[in-house]
């Protein structure tokens, strides 16, 4: 039986990937990519502002996230016979987007490298199905939440600097949504930009145009970082973006090994760690588009889908400084806006699952409250804190009593 046969669970014909190739699959990965490079990457860049990184590391960090998520779209899909698409975490950058300037850039460096051990060792040695069995999935959600309730928020914080601006690319979202549901955060994204040239200017330039050169840079390590990025980093990749990754192939009717597939992701993420790469993880949106009818009828030949996504990351990301370029001259309210939509359906998604369950969902509330507010004590942001007194909560309320 083939490695696909066997993901199936069906015998099947030997893959070829000269026969398997077919157009709506390359189109599928040119589709997938477009996604990723159109809302989350703006969450990057918004990560990026915030610890205060000039555009040579923010082009390293784009850098590193392409490269890996590419390679792994790439070889994984080759390897498995399914379409295995992977992507840097949008809710590890919103993460950061509130934590990573509390830090020097060295300690969060660190804090990556720490965290994508983490997920490896998870990965391979099997501890990943323990850990998630472990937290209550609503106060994981719950911390989620709260971490993209400030870019929900900020989409109407943005109302009285740019109404126009604002309310049309908004609008234009909602309209796609209903249309072209899966092109909704790229038109929304297209008329932003159109609506900022004609209302508060649109300075955007393409740079030089060369291939990016990667920042190497030595991490540091302190206990702050590691407690405040590195643990909730963790959490997130493997809770809120492994965990959906899998359930999207197993879905769609594949089996995969999540040993190799998390253990794979998470030992590249080690490797490019040091050029600013927070960790890249099996994606979940985007991996939908890949492995649904649309990318092709038979189940068996959608990993070529995966094979173009990868190679596309590559070619993108070698040039990601021209992205930096781009994105960087973008008014802040269209980032906010595009920021917030492209984050809309993961908030949504994490809100209804921290209250779904009503008997933990006392402890899912102090998580999302704690996290939103945005504190920090001792050098240690929100989300650590929202965690551990979600779990805290959840203990007291539903511990057995004698």
């Amino acid at each position: 039986m083939t490695r696909v046969g066997a993901a199936l669970g069906e015998q099947g014909p030997r893959p070829s990937l000269r026969r398997d190739a077919s157009l709506p699959a390359l189109l599928a990965g040119l589709v997938c990519i477009a996604v990723s490079f159109s809302g989350p990457l703006v969450v990057v860049l918004a990560a990026a502002a915030a610890g205060r990184l000039d555009q040579a590391h923010t082009a390293s960090w784009i850098w590193a996230v392409s490269i890996g998520s590419g390679l792994t779209c790439l070889l994984l899909s080759w390897w498995t016979r399914t379409p295995v698409i992977t992507a840097w975490s949008t809710p590890g950058a919103a993460l950061l987007v509130a934590s990573l300037g509390a830090f020097p850039y060295r300690e969060a460096v660190g804090a990556f490298l720490v965290s994508s051990v983490a997920v490896a060792v998870f990965g391979v040695t099997g501890l990943f199905g323990r850990l998630i069995r472990a937290i209550p999935v609503g106060i994981v959600n719950a911390m989620l939440a709260g971490i993209l309730f400030t870019f929900g928020a900020g989409i109407f914080a943005e109302l009285k600097a740019a109404p126009v601006l604002v309310l049309g690319s908004f609008a234009a979202f909602l309209v796609a949504k209903r249309l072209l549901p899966r092109y909704a955060v790229p038109v929304a994204l297209l008329v932003g930009a159109g609506l900022a040239a004609a209302t508060v200017g649109l300075p955007v330039h393409l740079g030089d145009g060369g291939p990016v050169r990667p920042v190497l840079t030595v991490p540091a390590f302190s206990w702050a970082s590691l407690v405040g990025l590195a643990l909730p980093l963790t959490i997130v990749a493997l809770a809120s973006q492994n965990a959906p990754g899998l359930a999207i192939m197993r879905a769609s009717g594949y089996r995969p090994d999540d040993r190799l597939l998390i253990g794979a992701t998470g030992g590249l993420s080690v490797l490019l760690a040091p050029f600013g790469s927070p960790g890249v993880n099996l994606a979940a949106i985007t991996a939908a588009i890949c492995t649904s009818p649309e990318s092709h009828p038979d189940p068996r030949r959608r990993y070529v889908a995966g094979m173009s996504a990868g190679v596309l990351y590559l070619v993108v990301g070698s040039f990601g400084g021209m992205l930096v370029s781009l994105f960087t001259g973008l008014p802040h309210a269209l980032i906010a806006v595009i920021a917030g939509v492209a984050l809309l359906a993961a908030f949504q998604g994490s809100l209804a699952a921290a209250v779904a369950d009503e008997g933990g969902r006392d402890g899912a509330v102090v998580t999302f409250l704690a996290t939103a507010s945005g504190m920090s004590v001792l050098g240690i942001g929100a989300p650590f804190w929202g965690l551990l007194l979600g779990v805290a909560t959840h203990v007291v309320l539903t511990a057995r009593r004698r």
